[in-house]
Protein backbone atom coordinates (compact mmCIF):
# COMPACT_ATOMS: atom_id res chain seq x y z
CA UNK A 1 0.00 0.00 0.00
CA UNK A 2 1.34 3.46 -1.31
CA UNK A 3 1.86 6.14 1.39
CA UNK A 4 -0.84 8.01 -0.14
CA UNK A 5 -3.37 5.67 -0.34
CA UNK A 6 -6.51 6.45 1.47
CA UNK A 7 -8.83 3.74 1.02
CA UNK A 8 -8.23 -0.22 3.03
CA UNK A 9 -10.85 -2.61 2.07
CA UNK A 10 -14.14 -1.18 3.26
CA UNK A 11 -12.12 1.56 5.16
CA UNK A 12 -11.26 5.23 4.53
CA UNK A 13 -8.12 5.83 5.94
CA UNK A 14 -7.75 9.77 7.39
CA UNK A 15 -4.69 10.30 8.95
CA UNK A 16 -1.82 8.87 11.21
CA UNK A 17 -2.86 8.65 15.09
CA UNK A 18 0.77 7.25 16.13
CA UNK A 19 3.22 4.61 15.49
CA UNK A 20 4.96 2.28 17.21
CA UNK A 21 8.07 -0.40 16.58
CA UNK A 22 6.08 -2.37 14.80
CA UNK A 23 2.77 -0.62 13.59
CA UNK A 24 1.27 2.11 12.65
CA UNK A 25 -2.29 3.39 14.01
CA UNK A 26 -4.34 5.33 11.70
CA UNK A 27 -7.91 7.26 12.60
CA UNK A 28 -10.46 5.72 9.56
CA UNK A 29 -13.96 5.51 8.22
CA UNK A 30 -16.06 2.64 8.26
CA UNK A 31 -17.82 3.12 5.03
CA UNK A 32 -20.04 -0.03 5.31
CA UNK A 33 -20.89 0.65 8.98
CA UNK A 34 -20.27 4.39 8.60
CA UNK A 35 -18.80 4.83 11.43
CA UNK A 36 -15.16 6.11 12.63
CA UNK A 37 -12.93 3.23 14.09
CA UNK A 38 -9.16 3.03 14.67
CA UNK A 39 -6.87 0.89 12.32
CA UNK A 40 -3.84 -0.92 13.66
CA UNK A 41 -1.59 -2.24 10.72
CA UNK A 42 1.71 -3.65 11.01
CA UNK A 43 4.48 -1.96 9.49
CA UNK A 44 5.79 -2.63 6.21
CA UNK A 45 9.63 -3.72 7.17
CA UNK A 46 8.22 -6.60 9.68
CA UNK A 47 5.39 -7.71 7.68
CA UNK A 48 7.12 -10.96 6.64
CA UNK A 49 8.78 -11.54 10.70
CA UNK A 50 6.61 -14.77 11.49
CA UNK A 51 7.10 -13.88 15.28
CA UNK A 52 5.72 -10.33 15.47
CA UNK A 53 3.43 -11.50 13.28
CA UNK A 54 1.74 -14.37 15.76
CA UNK A 55 2.69 -11.34 18.34
CA UNK A 56 0.11 -9.27 16.35
CA UNK A 57 -2.57 -11.98 15.82
CA UNK A 58 -1.96 -12.47 19.57
CA UNK A 59 -3.26 -9.07 20.38
CA UNK A 60 -6.58 -9.13 18.11
CA UNK A 61 -7.15 -12.47 20.22
CA UNK A 62 -6.82 -11.41 23.45
CA UNK A 63 -8.88 -7.83 22.37
CA UNK A 64 -11.29 -10.23 21.01
CA UNK A 65 -11.95 -11.62 24.35
CA UNK A 66 -12.64 -8.30 26.25
CA UNK A 67 -15.55 -6.81 26.52
CA UNK A 68 -15.51 -3.82 29.32
CA UNK A 69 -16.23 -0.07 29.52
CA UNK A 70 -12.43 0.40 30.44
CA UNK A 71 -10.53 -1.23 27.55
CA UNK A 72 -10.69 -0.38 24.18
CA UNK A 73 -12.93 -2.47 22.10
CA UNK A 74 -11.84 -4.74 19.05
CA UNK A 75 -14.45 -4.63 15.94
CA UNK A 76 -12.92 -6.70 13.27
CA UNK A 77 -9.24 -8.04 12.51
CA UNK A 78 -7.44 -10.07 9.21
CA UNK A 79 -5.05 -9.68 6.83
CA UNK A 80 -5.58 -7.40 3.12
CA UNK A 81 -2.30 -6.99 0.89
CA UNK A 82 -0.28 -8.70 3.15
CA UNK A 83 -0.97 -6.00 5.70
CA UNK A 84 -2.14 -7.51 9.11
CA UNK A 85 -4.80 -5.05 10.56
CA UNK A 86 -7.22 -4.60 14.05
CA UNK A 87 -9.74 -2.60 13.59
CA UNK A 88 -10.84 -0.54 17.15
CA UNK A 89 -13.16 1.52 18.43
CA UNK A 90 -12.26 5.13 18.38
CA UNK A 91 -11.47 6.87 21.49
CA UNK A 92 -11.82 10.60 21.29
CA UNK A 93 -9.17 12.29 24.05
CA UNK A 94 -5.97 11.79 24.96
CA UNK A 95 -3.29 9.32 25.85
CA UNK A 96 -2.89 9.62 29.87
CA UNK A 97 0.95 10.82 28.89
CA UNK A 98 -0.74 13.53 26.70
CA UNK A 99 -2.92 15.28 29.70
CA UNK A 100 0.22 14.65 32.08
CA UNK A 101 2.35 16.24 29.72
CA UNK A 102 -0.08 19.10 28.87
CA UNK A 103 -1.75 19.89 32.46
CA UNK A 104 1.23 18.14 34.95
CA UNK A 105 0.20 16.06 38.63
CA UNK A 106 -3.55 15.76 38.97
CA UNK A 107 -5.17 16.19 42.35
CA UNK A 108 -5.49 12.96 44.42
CA UNK A 109 -9.23 12.72 44.12
CA UNK A 110 -9.01 12.73 40.29
CA UNK A 111 -5.97 10.40 40.29
CA UNK A 112 -8.18 7.94 42.41
CA UNK A 113 -10.97 8.03 40.03
CA UNK A 114 -8.49 7.11 36.94
CA UNK A 115 -6.60 4.58 38.65
CA UNK A 116 -10.20 2.67 39.50
CA UNK A 117 -11.19 3.06 36.30
CA UNK A 118 -7.57 1.24 35.50
CA UNK A 119 -7.95 -1.61 38.29
CA UNK A 120 -11.39 -1.90 36.91
CA UNK A 121 -10.02 -2.93 33.11
CA UNK A 122 -7.18 -4.96 34.44
CA UNK A 123 -9.53 -6.77 36.76
CA UNK A 124 -11.88 -7.74 33.91
CA UNK A 125 -8.45 -9.05 31.75
CA UNK A 126 -7.21 -10.80 34.64
CA UNK A 127 -10.51 -12.58 35.06
CA UNK A 128 -9.70 -13.95 30.90
CA UNK A 129 -6.10 -14.78 31.61
CA UNK A 130 -5.31 -11.80 30.55
CA UNK A 131 -1.70 -10.26 31.33
CA UNK A 132 -1.01 -6.91 29.85
CA UNK A 133 2.23 -6.26 30.66
CA UNK A 134 2.92 -2.45 29.48
CA UNK A 135 0.32 -0.37 31.20
CA UNK A 136 1.78 2.52 31.24
CA UNK A 137 0.67 6.67 30.72
CA UNK A 138 0.59 5.98 26.80
CA UNK A 139 -1.40 2.90 26.44
CA UNK A 140 -4.43 4.46 28.79
CA UNK A 141 -6.58 6.74 26.96
CA UNK A 142 -8.93 9.71 28.21
CA UNK A 143 -11.75 10.59 27.15
CA UNK A 144 -12.78 14.70 27.81
CA UNK A 145 -15.36 13.40 29.77
CA UNK A 146 -12.65 11.55 32.23
CA UNK A 147 -13.42 8.44 31.13
CA UNK A 148 -10.24 6.16 30.66
CA UNK A 149 -9.75 2.89 28.54
CA UNK A 150 -6.77 0.39 27.87
CA UNK A 151 -5.46 0.10 24.95
CA UNK A 152 -2.26 -1.81 23.11
CA UNK A 153 -2.22 -5.41 24.09
CA UNK A 154 0.72 -5.72 21.78
CA UNK A 155 2.77 -7.38 24.45
CA UNK A 156 -0.86 -8.94 26.25
CA UNK A 157 0.00 -12.94 26.65
CA UNK A 158 -2.31 -15.26 28.49
CA UNK A 159 -1.02 -16.69 31.87
CA UNK A 160 1.49 -19.38 31.54
CA UNK A 161 2.43 -18.76 28.28
CA UNK A 162 6.14 -18.42 27.32
CA UNK A 163 7.90 -14.89 28.00
CA UNK A 164 8.24 -13.41 24.69
CA UNK A 165 11.23 -11.05 24.42
CA UNK A 166 12.60 -8.88 21.26
CA UNK A 167 16.15 -8.83 19.95
CA UNK A 168 17.27 -10.46 23.38
CA UNK A 169 15.89 -7.99 25.67
CA UNK A 170 12.34 -7.23 27.98
CA UNK A 171 9.41 -5.68 26.53
CA UNK A 172 7.87 -2.90 28.53
CA UNK A 173 8.65 0.48 29.43
CA UNK A 174 11.87 0.59 31.59
CA UNK A 175 9.96 2.96 34.23
CA UNK A 176 6.80 1.32 34.67
CA UNK A 177 9.04 -2.55 34.48
CA UNK A 178 8.17 -4.21 37.47
CA UNK A 179 11.44 -6.21 38.57
CA UNK A 180 10.53 -9.57 37.86
CA UNK A 181 9.79 -8.83 34.51
CA UNK A 182 13.15 -6.95 34.11
CA UNK A 183 15.06 -10.07 35.84
CA UNK A 184 13.36 -12.33 32.72
CA UNK A 185 10.99 -14.11 34.77
CA UNK A 186 6.99 -14.88 34.45
CA UNK A 187 5.34 -11.44 33.86
CA UNK A 188 1.60 -11.87 36.32
CA UNK A 189 -1.17 -9.88 37.26
CA UNK A 190 1.01 -9.10 40.16
CA UNK A 191 3.00 -6.99 37.54
CA UNK A 192 0.44 -5.28 36.25
CA UNK A 193 -0.23 -4.09 39.71
CA UNK A 194 3.23 -2.93 40.22
CA UNK A 195 2.74 -0.81 36.72
CA UNK A 196 -0.40 0.52 37.96
CA UNK A 197 1.19 1.54 40.96
CA UNK A 198 3.88 3.58 38.94
CA UNK A 199 0.93 5.08 36.76
CA UNK A 200 -0.86 6.31 39.83
CA UNK A 201 3.01 7.80 41.47
CA UNK A 202 3.33 9.47 38.15
CA UNK A 203 -0.25 10.90 38.56
CA UNK A 204 -0.10 12.21 42.09
CA UNK A 205 3.91 13.42 41.47
CA UNK A 206 3.73 14.19 37.75
CA UNK A 207 7.09 12.20 37.63
CA UNK A 208 7.31 8.28 37.62
CA UNK A 209 8.94 6.31 40.64
CA UNK A 210 12.20 5.54 38.85
CA UNK A 211 13.26 8.40 36.50
CA UNK A 212 14.83 6.30 33.52
CA UNK A 213 14.08 6.16 30.24
CA UNK A 214 16.06 2.85 28.65
CA UNK A 215 16.38 -0.82 30.32
CA UNK A 216 20.15 -0.56 30.55
CA UNK A 217 19.71 2.74 33.09
CA UNK A 218 17.17 0.39 34.75
CA UNK A 219 19.62 -2.22 34.79
CA UNK A 220 22.19 0.19 36.98
CA UNK A 221 19.78 1.04 39.24
CA UNK A 222 20.43 -0.74 42.09
CA UNK A 223 17.55 -3.21 43.18
CA UNK A 224 17.02 -2.18 46.83
CA UNK A 225 17.15 1.66 45.87
CA UNK A 226 14.04 3.32 47.78
CA UNK A 227 11.75 5.00 45.53
CA UNK A 228 11.35 8.37 46.93
CA UNK A 229 8.05 8.66 48.88
CA UNK A 230 4.77 10.37 47.75
CA UNK A 231 4.33 12.92 50.20
CA UNK A 232 8.03 14.17 50.26
CA UNK A 233 7.01 15.02 46.67
CA UNK A 234 3.66 16.45 47.40
CA UNK A 235 2.65 16.74 50.62
CA UNK A 236 -1.24 17.26 49.63
CA UNK A 237 -1.34 13.74 49.05
CA UNK A 238 -3.17 11.80 51.83
CA UNK A 239 -1.37 9.37 54.08
CA UNK A 240 -3.58 6.39 53.61
CA UNK A 241 -3.19 6.93 49.81
CA UNK A 242 0.47 7.21 49.43
CA UNK A 243 0.54 3.54 51.21
CA UNK A 244 -1.43 2.32 48.39
CA UNK A 245 0.66 3.35 46.03
CA UNK A 246 3.95 2.14 47.98
CA UNK A 247 1.86 -0.96 48.54
CA UNK A 248 1.45 -1.93 44.39
CA UNK A 249 5.07 -1.07 44.03
CA UNK A 250 6.56 -3.78 46.38
CA UNK A 251 9.68 -5.36 45.19
CA UNK A 252 8.52 -8.64 45.54
CA UNK A 253 4.95 -9.69 44.14
CA UNK A 254 3.55 -11.50 46.80
CA UNK A 255 4.02 -8.30 49.11
CA UNK A 256 1.52 -6.38 46.46
CA UNK A 257 -2.03 -6.56 46.60
CA UNK A 258 -3.35 -9.95 45.34
CA UNK A 259 -5.63 -8.56 42.34
CA UNK A 260 -6.26 -4.99 40.75
CA UNK A 261 -10.03 -5.43 42.93
CA UNK A 262 -7.85 -5.30 46.03
CA UNK A 263 -5.95 -2.36 44.63
CA UNK A 264 -10.05 -0.95 44.26
CA UNK A 265 -10.97 -1.82 47.58
CA UNK A 266 -7.87 -0.15 49.18
CA UNK A 267 -8.20 3.55 46.93
CA UNK A 268 -12.03 3.37 47.81
CA UNK A 269 -13.59 0.87 50.49
CA UNK A 270 -16.95 -1.06 49.51
CA UNK A 271 -16.43 0.48 45.97
CA UNK A 272 -17.06 -1.93 43.16
CA UNK A 273 -14.92 -2.00 40.09
CA UNK A 274 -16.69 -0.46 37.32
CA UNK A 275 -16.50 2.24 35.10
CA UNK A 276 -16.15 5.74 37.13
CA UNK A 277 -15.93 8.64 35.81
CA UNK A 278 -14.44 12.31 36.61
CA UNK A 279 -16.23 15.37 36.79
CA UNK A 280 -16.63 17.55 33.62
CA UNK A 281 -13.09 19.04 32.81
CA UNK A 282 -14.23 22.85 33.75
CA UNK A 283 -16.01 21.25 37.26
CA UNK A 284 -13.83 21.42 40.31
CA UNK A 285 -13.69 18.01 41.27
CA UNK A 286 -14.31 17.79 45.10
CA UNK A 287 -11.90 15.17 47.45
CA UNK A 288 -14.72 13.54 49.04
CA UNK A 289 -12.02 13.11 52.03
CA UNK A 290 -8.83 10.91 52.93
CA UNK A 291 -9.68 7.26 52.27
CA UNK A 292 -10.56 6.03 55.90
CA UNK A 293 -7.75 5.55 58.16
CA UNK A 294 -9.57 1.84 59.11
CA UNK A 295 -8.51 0.71 55.83
CA UNK A 296 -4.66 0.79 56.43
CA UNK A 297 -4.99 -2.02 59.25
CA UNK A 298 -5.78 -4.79 56.85
CA UNK A 299 -3.50 -3.34 54.73
CA UNK A 300 -0.26 -3.27 57.27
CA UNK A 301 -1.33 -6.44 58.84
CA UNK A 302 -1.22 -8.36 55.23
CA UNK A 303 2.00 -7.02 54.71
CA UNK A 304 3.61 -7.40 58.18
CA UNK A 305 2.30 -10.92 57.52
CA UNK A 306 3.73 -11.62 54.51
CA UNK A 307 7.22 -10.28 54.97
CA UNK A 308 7.30 -12.54 58.40
CA UNK A 309 6.58 -15.43 56.49
CA UNK A 310 9.47 -15.08 53.94
CA UNK A 311 12.98 -16.86 54.40
CA UNK A 312 14.24 -13.48 54.70
CA UNK A 313 17.72 -13.21 57.07
CA UNK A 314 16.85 -9.97 57.85
CA UNK A 315 13.14 -9.05 59.24
CA UNK A 316 12.09 -5.30 58.76
CA UNK A 317 11.13 -3.67 61.64
CA UNK A 318 7.85 -4.28 63.30
CA UNK A 319 5.21 -2.25 61.78
CA UNK A 320 4.06 1.15 63.99
CA UNK A 321 0.97 0.69 66.30
CA UNK A 322 -2.11 1.09 64.32
CA UNK A 323 -5.09 1.33 67.12
CA UNK A 324 -6.79 4.17 66.61
CA UNK A 325 -5.15 5.15 63.26
CA UNK A 326 -5.19 8.95 63.46
CA UNK A 327 -3.03 11.22 60.99
CA UNK A 328 -0.17 11.25 62.64
CA UNK A 329 0.16 7.33 63.09
CA UNK A 330 -0.93 7.12 59.70
CA UNK A 331 1.84 9.01 58.25
CA UNK A 332 4.17 7.25 60.64
CA UNK A 333 2.79 3.98 59.22
CA UNK A 334 3.61 5.47 55.72
CA UNK A 335 6.91 5.63 56.19
CA UNK A 336 7.43 2.54 57.62
CA UNK A 337 5.97 0.73 54.45
CA UNK A 338 7.78 2.96 52.24
CA UNK A 339 11.28 1.07 53.99
CA UNK A 340 9.95 -2.48 53.52
CA UNK A 341 8.36 -1.82 50.05
CA UNK A 342 11.29 -2.66 48.15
Amino acid sequence: MSATATSFGRYRLEEVLGHGGMALVYRAWDQELERRVAIKMIADNLAREESLRRRFVREATALASLAHPNVVKVYDAGELDGRLFIVMEYVEGETLAEVLLRRGAFRPAEATQLALQICSGLAHAHAHGIVHRDIKPQNLLVEPDGSLKIADFGIAKPEGATTLTEAGGIIGTAAYLAPEQLAGEEATPASDVYSLGAVLYEMLTGRPPRDVETLTQLIRCPADEPVTAVRELVPAVPPALESVVMWCLAGVPRYRPASANEVAQALEPGSEVGTIRLPPRRTRARWRGLVPAALVLPLALGLWLGLSAGDQAARPAPAPHIAKLPAAQASELSAWLRTNSR
